[in-house]
């Protein structure tokens, strides 16, 4: 779990770094943020309000800045410890007392035309692709997570409305190539990549070149390890097929030798049955390579065989 939760760390941090060209880009970023880990607040005193909280400093740091370029007002910044969670801290960034803070609101696509809560995105943030790709990463900076690829893969964006999880799903697979799905876990839904390749795009998608290039080197390596133990263990299971074929032919020939001895045996047959008693561990081409002439591994099998079917002749 740490191992998984370092490595979204490091997504987050470099996704953090990025300050979107266009206003427009700017604007879809904080609003998957905010319609994510923010909440709306009704105070009698201070009227409406805005808070989003984050566990990591610098998801705060692009809020706080990305509301100052947005609306060019500052935010109020607030660090507290929790109780829980091995004590970490919990930034929150709040928007209160703002003249006008139902048409910010509105801007984000938390509120509707008619100051009602949407339950979905607002398809005026998405017009353009650019946005769509900025969107995408204030989701994952909001609520995804990504395993570390020497672990497994799995990536996930998490939400608490349904509506919401079903628009981002529809949002990453308007792009080619990815095939999110959507399920519920407790009281959030989760839009989430389990091929290691979507992921792989969905990383470029949102911006995170370097953590894709970790991401890529320990894929390669985990296939590398993958491949090198299906060999081995093909390789085992071959070596253990021979052993067993080598004790039946022994068997064999020891009942032919019991009964009427080798030289029952045409010629050619004996010589292979003698280096086979002689060399019971060397596979069917050290067994050729050993005769005079050498002998094909397909020869020698020919012959064993042969030397099988008279053993079958005792039986009868």
């Amino acid at each position: 779990m740490e191992r998984n939760a370092s490595f979204s760390l490091k997504v987050k941090s470099e996704l953090a770094r990025i300050i979107p060209e266009r206003d427009c880009c700017r604007l879809a970023e904080l609003s998957a943020i905010s319609r994510i880990d923010g909440v709306v607040t009704i105070g009698s005193d201070e009227g409406v309000g805005l808070y989003i909280a984050t566990e990591y400093s610098s998801v705060a740091r692009t809020v706080y800045s990305l509301i100052k370029d947005v609306f060019g007002v500052e935010a109020e910044l607030m660090v507290n410890r929790q109780s829980r969670l091995k004590k970490r801290l919990l930034y929150r960034i709040g928007l209160r007392g703002v003249p006008e803070i139902s048409e910010v609101l509105r801007a984000l696509g938390i509120l509707s035309a008619r100051n009602r809560i949407l339950p979905g995105i607002k398809k005026d943030l998405l017009k353009n692709k650019c946005c769509r790709r900025s969107y995408l990463r204030g989701a994952f900076l909001g609520g995804g997570s990504v395993s570390s690829p020497d672990r497994g893969y799995h990536m996930e964006l998490t939400t608490a409305g349904e509506e919401l999880a079903g628009d981002l799903m529809d949002l990453v697979n308007g792009f080619e190539g990815l095939r999110a799905k959507m399920s519920k876990r407790k009281t959030s839904y989760m839009v989430y990549l389990k091929e290691s390749g979507q992921i792989a795009d969905f990383l470029t998608l949102i911006g995170a070149h370097g953590s894709l290039l970790e991401y890529e080197n320990a894929r390669v390596l985990k296939g590398m390890r993958n491949q090198v133990n299906r060999m081995v263990n093909c390789e085992t299971a071959n070596i253990g097929k021979a052993a067993d074929a080598a004790m039946r032919q022994l068997d064999v020939i020891r009942l032919i030798e019991r009964h009427f001895g080798l030289d029952a045996l045409d010629p050619s047959l004996a010589q292979v049955a003698r280096l086979r008693l002689a060399h019971p561990e060397e596979n069917l081409k050290e067994l050729g390579e050993m005769m005079n002439p050498p002998l094909s591994k397909s020869g020698v099998n020919h012959r064993l065989r042969k030397i099988s079917e008279f053993a079958e002749g005792i039986k009868e």
